[in-house]
C-alpha cells in the first residue's frame, strides 16, 4: 500500500477572522476630512474706489469735529472724547483750555480741581490721570512739543492707534494710519471692507485696500457720513449716497432696520 503523506500545518489554508461590529460602531459615520478654509479674497477694488468718489462727492472737505488751536490742545481734547460726544467735548474746552493754555499748565495742575473741570466728558478720573501724565512726559522729555511720530505718540499715557492717528492726521498732515471709531468700526462692516471687530485689525484692512493718500481725508469722511446719514440704530438707506455699493442697505430696509 502507498504511504500517504500528512499534511503538515504550514500547508493548511489559513482562516479569514471576522471581527463583528457592535451596533453602536455599524452604525457610526466615517469621521470627515477637514478641509482648509479658504481666507476672503477682500474688497473689490472697483467697488472701493466708487465707495472713495462718492464719499468725495459728498463729503469734499471734511475735517476733524474737534476744535482745537493747535496739536497740543487737539491731543487733550482727543483724549476727552474718549467714550464721550465731540460736542459734548467741544463745551468743555472754552472754560478749560483758558485755565491751562499749555503743556505746563496740564501737567501741574491740580488733580482734583482738573477732575471737576473735565467732569462734564465722563470717566473723568482716568482721563484726568491721562491728560496729567502725557502733559509731564511732553514737557520733560519732547520740550513742551507734541511728538510727530507714532512711536513716540504711543510712549504718553492715555494715547493709543486711534488718538495718535487723529493728532498726527488733522494736526500735522501725517498720514501714519486710519482712525478707527464707533463710526469707523459700525461703517466698515456696513460696507464689508473689514469683518473684524478689533479696532486695530479693522485699521490693518482698510490700510490694505485704500490707498495711503486718502488715509486722512477717509476717516473724517467715514466719522461725518455715520454721524448724519449711516447712524448705529436708524440709518437712512433711502437717502445714502452709498446705497448702490453698500451690501447692507437692502437688507436692513427689509428687516426694517433703516429707512
Amino acid at each position: 500500500m502507498k504511504k500517504t503523506k500528512s499534511k503538515s500545518r504550514n500547508n493548511r489554508p489559513s482562516k479569514t477572522k471576522v471581527v463583528k461590529l457592535s451596533s453602536r460602531a455599524r452604525g457610526r459615520k466615517a469621521p470627515a476630512v477637514k478641509t482648509a478654509t479658504p481666507k476672503a479674497a477682500g474688497p473689490n477694488p472697483q467697488r472701493v474706489r466708487a465707495i472713495l468718489e462718492k464719499l468725495d462727492e459728498a463729503y469734499p472737505a471734511v475735517t476733524c469735529a474737534l476744535e482745537h488751536e493747535n496739536p497740543f490742545l487737539l491731543l487733550i481734547s482727543t483724549i476727552l472724547s474718549a467714550q464721550c460726544t465731540d460736542e459734548r467735548v467741544n463745551q468743555v474746552p472754552k472754560s478749560v483750555y483758558g485755565k491751562y493754555p499749555g503743556p505746563k499748565d496740564f501737567a501741574y495742575a491740580n488733580p482734583r480741581e482738573l477732575e471737576q473741570d473735565i467732569r462734564p466728558t465722563g470717566f473723568f478720573r482716568n482721563k484726568t490721570k491721562s491728560i496729567l501724565g502725557a502733559s509731564k512726559m511732553i514737557v520733560e522729555q519732547f520740550g513742551g512739543d507734541v511728538p510727530r511720530s507714532m512711536e513716540q505718540l504711543l510712549t504718553l499715557p492715555g494715547v493709543a492707534r486711534k488718538t495718535a492717528n487723529v493728532v498726527l492726521g488733522t494736526a500735522f498732515g501725517i498720514a501714519s494710519g486710519i482712525v478707527v471709531d464707533t463710526h469707523v468700526t459700525r461703517l466698515s462692516e456696513r460696507l464689508d471692507l473689514s469683518r473684524e471687530h478689533d479696532p486695530k485689525k479693522i485699521e490693518q484692512d482698510l490700510l490694505r485696500v485704500i490707498p495711503q493718500d486718502k488715509w486722512i481725508l477717509f476717516s473724517h469722511q467715514l466719522i461725518w457720513h455715520g454721524r448724519r446719514v449711516c447712524q448705529a440704530r436708524k440709518p437712512k438707506c433711502t437717502k445714502c449716497p452709498l446705497r448702490g455699493e453698500c451690501p447692507s442697505g437692502e437688507k436692513l430696509l427689509k428687516a426694517g432696520k433703516a429707512e
